[in-house]
């Protein structure tokens, strides 16, 4: 049987990363005038982060759109988000053309979010016995960090792994009571409020105390002061709510194989020709076999 005590499987958040490439390099464009700073931008990310981390295992996830219960319960979910820019886009397709040249997995289902695809792997990887690293801006997935799932930010200049104790250090509660933590303040990025007057201390505060939002209406008279316990009394159906919206879909029908995800060497030539097309010259210099690799700093 296979030791997979030293198996890394890191999952990306694709979306996340495509996004943060785009704002984050300057206009680019191929020579037959393709907008190309989020493809260039991604590739030099995704190097990077499996520099860093050095990956057996990888995985690029993306969005399938917003889940139709989430939307039912809360027309206004998410509502708030800009659409993508076209010319990012337009370079999507790029980016999966990219992966299949370098033979990265990636995958997408319409009418799945990224983050319960992220959250299902992870947990099957997890309960296989390999250790699992999420890439990804998103503060939802401090829910299911543990022992065996970390946390990647690349917004981080420390660049660390985060465990359990980072979660615990950022917002005072533990991974199993972010779903709660979060439901009582909110989250202005998903457009989910939260209960007014409630922000992140006193929401760690109330939970270190009653342990749950169950926990802490079944002892609603104990809170104190009173103006506290009389918004919590009103938003108790806001609250509950926001705890099906916030928690993540760890159980998805999935076949999971771990071998899918292997790390594969990439086809160098497949990747030359996509460079040149795209008039990448920096990574065409990089790669040839004469050259050193891993020269990760964006290109001016």
């Amino acid at each position: 049987m296979e030791d997979r005590k030293n198996n890394l499987f890191v999952i990306v958040d694709g979306h996340a990363y495509a996004h943060r490439a785009f704002h984050a390099i300057a206009p680019l464009s191929s020579p037959d005038g393709q907008p190309t700073n989020a493809v260039y931008g991604f590739i030099r990310m995704l190097d990077k982060l499996t520099e860093r981390l050095k990956p057996t295992h990888l995985l690029v996830v993306w969005d399938g759109g917003l889940d139709e219960e989430r939307k039912a319960s809360l027309p206004e979910y998410k509502e708030n988000r800009p659409p993508m820019p076209k010319s990012l886009e337009s370079q999507i397709d790029l980016i999966f053309e990219f992966l299949e040249k370098a033979r990265i997995p990636y995958f997408y289902r319409q009418g799945v979010e990224a983050d319960d695809w992220i959250a299902t792997v992870a947990k099957k990887t997890a309960d296989a016995g390999v250790r699992v690293v999420i890439a990804s801006m998103d503060k939802d997935f401090m829910q299911i960090v543990s022992d065996k799932i970390g946390l990647f930010n690349p917004n981080e200049k420390s660049e660390k792994v985060w465990d359990e104790n980072a979660v615990f250090a950022k917002t005072g509660v533990k991974p199993e009571q972010i779903v709660d933590w979060l439901s009582l303040i909110g989250d202005s990025v998903d457009n989910i409020p939260g209960v007014e007057g409630v922000g992140t201390k006193t929401a760690a505060a109330l939970l270190n105390k009653f342990g749950s939002i169950d926990g802490i209406y079944k002892n609603i008279n104990l809170v104190t002061p009173e103006k506290l316990r009389i918004k919590l009394i009103e938003s108790q159906e806001i609250v509950k709510r926001n705890r099906d919206l916030i928690r993540l879909y760890n159980d998805l029908p999935y076949e999971f194989n771990l071998d899918d995800f292997k790390v594969r060497e990439r086809d160098e030539a497949a990747l030359q020709e996509f460079y040149r097309r795209l008039g990448f010259k920096s990574l065409l210099n990089e790669n040839q076999p004469d050259k050193l690799q891993g020269c990760f700093a964006f290109d001016g």
